[in-house]
């Protein structure tokens, strides 16, 4: 991979991380880091994956209202919405 290609994708993660991050407190739900309740992980490797998951759904599968497409069609990732399954694929 050339390093202008590096750089590109480096920007394209920033974005859709920067994105992420200026609405991950109003779109995580708090009960999973919540010690009492149901939602609780108890290993640092089940809420890595919980967390990996919820950010792949909001960045590919889910379309926002504002951008009426997934963060990542705006950002020339993907050309389609996907599905729960062809994240767990």
């Amino acid at each position: 991979m050339t390093p202008r290609k590096q750089n590109d994708l480096r920007a394209l993660r920033n974005l859709i991380s920067n994105a992420h991050d200026l609405l991950s407190t109003t779109t995580l739900p708090d009960a999973r880091f919540t010690r009492l309740s149901n939602a609780f992980s108890k290993k640092l490797d089940n809420l890595k994956a919980a967390g990996a998951l919820h950010f792949a759904y909001y960045n590919f599968c889910s379309v926002h209202q504002t951008l009426r497409v997934t963060p990542a069609m705006q950002a020339g990732i993907t050309d389609h919405v996907w599905t729960i399954g062809e994240i767990l694929a």
